[in-house]
């Protein structure tokens, strides 16, 4: 069987009211970096489900042993945060995942061409070959920015099916792209929307999430 893009969007309630928070227009700067921390909490809640490594052991309770889970402190993890608009998730997830290397990657997309390009670029030489990688990002518009740091990424040893891309809203034409460029790859997004007006923005998406993230509008 061929593989396939998989998205993922959680019908858990505080998944739909934060998002609500955050579409709204009229949410202030401070309430929708709010908003954008819980997205980033339950998404990674969710996208890391089934994903961590574990390992078995018992432990002593303070009447008898018993066996215990934990997860495995020593497997790599990485969250890399598209700047500047992934910050706003970063917090959330990496409240989750306190032992996670944190890599910096920026990208800027020309408002004529639509094309990406990067301006900074923190990710390692090469990362450990069993490294999972967490990608936040909260929006899929073309789909341009996300195949960069795709390219990226597995340009220093990152395989496809070890990752995991944390978004608010996509639209079907990212989609579309990713799932042609890296089938298999894994995505959570608390919405998939309309699509894309002539700027390339998604409908009804969020307006610029860095701007509102960060008071710049």
């Amino acid at each position: 069987m061929a593989l396939q893009l998989r998205v993922y969007v959680p019908p858990h309630p505080l998944i739909q009211h934060w998002l609500a928070v955050a579409r709204d227009a009229g949410t202030p700067s401070v309430l929708f970096r709010s908003a954008m921390t819980e997205l980033g909490r339950w998404l990674t809640y969710e996208a890391i489900r089934d994903w961590m490594p574990t390992v078995e052991t018992t432990v002593n309770t303070p009447l008898a042993p018993c066996p215990g889970t934990f997860i495995n402190p020593e497997a790599p993890v990485a969250i890399v945060p598209i700047l500047r608009a992934g910050l706003a998730l970063l917090e959330g997830a990496q409240s989750l995942l306190p032992l996670a290397s944190i890599y910096h990657i920026g990208v800027v997309r020309n408002e004529e061409t639509l094309e990406p390009s990067v301006y900074l670029n923190k990710l390692p030489k090469q990362f450990a070959p069993e490294t999972r990688v967490l990608i936040t990002e909260p929006m899929l518009a073309t789909g341009g920015t996300i195949t960069t740091v795709m390219g990226e990424l597995i340009a220093r040893g990152i395989d496809p099916a070890q990752v995991r891309i944390v978004s608010v809203v996509a639209s079907p034409t990212a989609l579309q792209k990713l799932n042609v460029a890296y089938p298999g790859l894994v995505i959570y997004a608390a919405a998939i929307d309309e699509g894309l007006n002539d700027l390339g923005y998604i409908v009804p998406g969020l307006g610029d999430a860095g701007d509102r993230t960060f008071g710049t509008v």
